[in-house]
């Protein structure tokens, strides 16, 4: 395994972003649609924050004394914006870190996903998958 492996290698970058202006429906659809977890929300170019479908599931389930139907899930989702359940201001990461630097953010952020900018632009997303895929692949 080499130490100095940039993370572009490994980085997704057809990535699937959201803006303010999108709904936690549109959210919880794009995750089903794509069957991702994590999605970096962006206003222009720049970005300024991620949401997790962990975000999405805590809402939905606040009180889990109550019999919930996906009648109810819907109205949680419709009653909260993107900007309310984001995590804002995600650290970011430029293409060039080395994937042992990445994992090691990870791990010490105890995060699952980072968004990967050059110039202040979104140009991919590395997840803790993508790093374990990559260990995966060192051993075949």
């Amino acid at each position: 395994m080499d130490s100095d492996t940039p993370i572009s290698q490994i980085m997704t970058t057809n990535v699937i972003a959201l803006t303010l202006n999108n709904s936690l429906l549109d959210a919880e659809q794009l995750f089903k649609s794509y069957k991702i977890r994590h999605i970096p929300v962006v206003r222009n170019k720049d970005i300024i924050g991620i949401l997790s479908l962990t975000d999405l599931q805590r809402i939905s389930f606040t009180d889990i004394n109550q019999e919930h139907t996906p009648e109810t899930e819907d109205t949680y989702l419709e009653n909260l914006s993107v900007e309310q359940v984001m995590v804002k201001d995600p650290i970011q990461i430029i293409s060039s870190k080395t994937i042992k630097e990445v994992a090691e953010i990870l791990s010490k952020n105890e995060f699952h996903a980072l968004p990967i900018v050059e110039d202040h632009e979104l140009i991919g997303i590395v997840t803790t998958t993508d790093l374990l895929n990559y260990m995966i692949a060192q051993y075949n």
